[in-house]
């Protein structure tokens, strides 16, 4: 792309401009007077007068001479500048190509020009941008004009800044040009366009160097003058302004940031005195941001002032936040029962006070205050400005305190993993210690123990009965099958060769055909891995040559092999399918049933997946950010697990059809509602009990799973049943009220068993309440629905 030439100012451009009155009375002769008869004789008197000062007619060479008859000039401009108006419009009537003032309105002379009647030396000043802009507006009359184009012209306004008198702060004006009484006359023959002309103009309306190519302005003379009209926008370019700032976060959370946003705002509200604050609300820390910041740090965290939320209640800031809306404090000083942090506020100085909530998606995420020294500085007026920009600082603070939260994130997983989104606001709370700490200078800083105090624990698993027996089925049955295949190809190779070893294979394969009918040992499988494959299946390559018998066994015993493992997988490959399958399920079902609970009370909730599923739970207050819980939800969980067990069973039932392996399910509750403590333990990342005596939770779970029912050798699990372990009478009535709730509504059958255990390791008299799950009536009424589709 080539570098296109630099554009020339305007003044340097060949333009012939010259100031007339002409294009101004034929708008009195052809549409003022027809239209408003009662000016015909006042625009007699002023023709009248203008036939005897031929300086006046025509172009005017010396602008300077109409500051002599400004008694005609005044009313004849009166269409253009309304009485009515003229002391409060910002409007001046300048030079078509120059754009010198001639004749203005007070307003326009005091903000833009000096005291010679010049524009002031700052507002001369114009960029390439702007220099650009004008010569394409004059281009554009001309085109409409003299060609007859019908051409979008460019209606942009300019900016131009200008010092308040009074405060020096800046103030921000529209400006825009009138053309209406400009009348452009070609000085000869103007240049007749081709049709590609044309089509090169339309395309390239905004390329002055193409528009130079086809258009001399020299060629044009320009007579008449411009109207110059101003509007002060400075609401309106500063709120631009605030929003192309705080897209960079730099804007709010360094040193210069906030001190430039602090600019902006006096500037908005014309107070140069103005400052501001931001207070973000992080859990039950306050996290306050002022320009007395130092760090240039971009960092919502490292550049403000903490303070604990106990601290600012009972103060405005609060009572801004409660009341959701703008908060106008006349005189801070003037409240009664100022409170410690509102004591402070005064003795630094701060008097009046505008206070407006920072919410996002509903809840409130801060405060933004602008203040003053000054006591009733601050009006209802600023109060509705500030409600403006309030939507802007919402959106940035909330981007901030996101990567606040991505830094707590990052240090939640390097020190504790994942972590269960119903206690992520207490690891939040000890990572944002742990920044405090190391923003304080601490170096040996460490994550603080994460204890949860009056906890109970809720246990209950899903386990398949009988998995390793049908494992070890599927195990016999596969390495029987491949034993045979192998001993076959034997048995041939030695019918067609005597040699001694095939004879010796042919007994060892059969010798661990008997082993492996007897039953399958932890070491079978690579024994007979061994065999075959580093023994046996070395020589089938020199017996493929004896005959095509022999070959086609061969290949069949090759064709069986898994790819994989190297081994016939039929058998187990069905049970695992299987036990994936199932797990699946009831996998997928318990995650769904707990998220459902999750809503009524947040509790801590992790699942485990074997052969079968099993699930802890901790509920309690100190779980929970509010610190309350109420009592009946530690029964309510109770009959939730086993309404849950019922539905784990139903599911059990549902799927058996789809497996390939025969699989059932036993259902297992253990009832413990002495409360207890949890620590996270940061070296393992997992929570545990806490304490020598919580310990007997832990090792009852571990216990359970191979308990007998006292004096009768019988498993206390079995498939199809709930079996409810408990040690306190008072939870065993309460579990009888539960179950006798599930019997009267169907999930249950009326088959309930009261029993006690055998003593394991350890644990001595516990008690199981034993129950089978009606099955066949929760199908038929559909009291748990199918949630796994």
């Amino acid at each position: 792309m080539e570098k296109q030439p630099p554009v020339q100012p305007v003044s340097a451009q060949p333009l012939r401009g010259r100031v007339s009155l002409d294009p101004l009375l034929a708008f009195w002769e052809k549409t003022l007077v027809p239209e408003c008869t009662h000016m015909r004789s006042m625009f007699g008197d002023l023709t009248q007068k203008l036939r005897h000062i031929p300086e006046l007619q025509g172009p005017i060479k010396d602008i300077g001479i109409l500051n002599k008859y400004q008694d005609i000039i005044r009313p004849l401009m009166s269409p253009v500048f309304p009485a009515a108006s003229f002391n409060r419009d910002i409007m001046g009537a300048l030079t078509p190509c120059t754009l010198e003032p001639f004749f203005v309105t007070p307003e326009f002379r005091r903000l833009f020009l000096d005291n010679d009647n010049f524009v002031k030396a700052s507002l001369e000043k114009t960029n390439k941008a702007e220099i650009q802009k004008k010569l394409s507006k004059i281009y554009f009359l001309i085109l409409e004009r003299i060609y007859g184009f019908s051409c979008q012209r460019l209606e942009s306004v300019d900016i131009k800044i200008v010092p308040d008198e009074k405060n020096g702060l800046a103030r921000y004006f529209g400006v825009t040009a009138d053309f209406q009484f400009v009348q452009i006359t070609p000085l000869g023959s103007p240049k007749k366009l081709s049709k590609k002309d044309r089509e090169d103009i339309t395309n390239n309306l905004t390329n002055l160097d193409i528009l130079a190519k086809h258009i001399d302005l020299a060629q044009f003379e320009f007579t008449g003058f411009a109207i110059v009209r101003a509007l002060d926008v400075t609401e309106s370019e500063v709120i631009s302004a605030l929003e192309r700032d705080l897209i960079d976060q730099h804007a709010i959370f360094s040193s210069d940031g906030i001190k430039h946003m602090e600019s902006r705002l006096q500037v908005l509200f014309q107070r140069p005195e103005l400052a501001v604050g931001i207070a973000a609300l992080q859990g039950d820390q306050v996290m306050i941001i002022k320009n007395d910041c130092s760090s240039n740090i971009n960092c919502l965290f490292s550049n403000s002032q903490h303070v604990n939320l106990n601290e600012v209640e009972g103060s405005v800031w609060m009572q801004a936040a409660r009341n959701n809306a703008v908060l106008r404090v006349p005189d801070l000083a003037q409240k009664p029962d100022l409170v410690p942090v509102e004591q402070q506020a005064v003795a630094s100085g701060i008097r009046s006070m505008l206070l407006s909530p920072l919410s996002y998606q509903g809840k409130i995420i801060g405060i933004l205050e602008v203040f003053t020294t000054t006591p009733n500085e601050l009006g209802p007026i600023d109060a509705m400005l500030l409600q403006q920009v309030t939507p802007i600082f919402c959106v940035a603070l909330k981007r901030g305190m996101d990567e606040l939260d991505k830094h707590v994130q990052t240090i939640i997983k390097e020190k504790c993993t994942a972590v269960h989104p119903s206690v992520e606001w207490r690891f939040e709370q000890a990572a944002i210690s742990h920044m405090e700490r190391l923003r304080q200078g601490s170096t040996t800083s460490q994550m603080e123990p994460i204890i949860f105090k009056d906890v109970v624990p809720f246990f209950g698993q899903s386990d398949i009965r009988g998995s390793s027996l049908a494992r070890n089925k599927g195990i016999q049955q596969d390495l029987t099958d491949q034993l045979s295949l192998a001993l076959g190809i034997m048995e041939t190779g030695s019918s067609l060769r005597p040699w001694p070893i095939l004879k010796e294979y042919k007994h060892r394969i059969q010798t661990k055909i008997q082993e492996i009918s007897e039953g399958v040992t932890s070491s079978d499988e690579n024994s007979v891995f061994s065999l075959l494959n580093k023994e046996i299946a070395p020589i089938f390559k020199d017996l493929v040559g004896l005959g095509d018998d022999i070959a086609r066994q061969i290949e069949a015993y090759t064709h069986s092999l898994d790819p994989v493992a190297g081994m016939i997988y039929n058998k187990r490959k069905d049970y695992e399918e299987s036990v994936s399958k199932l797990n699946h399920v009831l996998s997928r079902f318990l995650e769904q049933e707990d998220s459902l609970i999750q809503t009524d009370f947040p509790h801590y909730f992790e699942k485990r997946q074997t052969d079968g599923v099993d699930y802890m739970m901790y509920i309690g207050a100190a779980m929970t950010q509010s610190q309350r819980l109420a009592n009946f939800h530690v029964q309510d969980m109770t009959l939730w697990q086993l309404i849950l067990a019922c539905g784990l069973a139903w599911h059990t039932k549902k799927i058996q059809p789809q497996l390939k392996v025969p699989l059932d399910t036993c259902h297992l509750i253990l009832v413990n509602h002495t409360p207890l403590s949890i620590r996270f333990r940061f070296d393992e990342k997992r929570f545990d009990v806490d304490g020598a005596y919580d310990v007997r939770q832990e090792i009852i779970k571990s216990r359970l799973d191979k308990a007998l029912i006292k004096g009768s050798g019988e498993r206390l699990t079995q498939p199809g049943r709930i079996a409810v372990v408990y040690s306190t009478p008072a939870e065993g009535r309460e579990i009888r009220q539960h179950i006798n709730f599930l019997m009267s509504i169907g999930k249950l059958d009326n088959d309930l068993e009261m029993l006690d255990i055998d003593d394991l390791p350890d644990v001595r008299g516990l008690k199981a309440l034993r129950v089978g799950v009606n099955l066949k009536s929760m199908v038929s009424n559909n009291i748990i629905e199918m949630k796994t589709g």
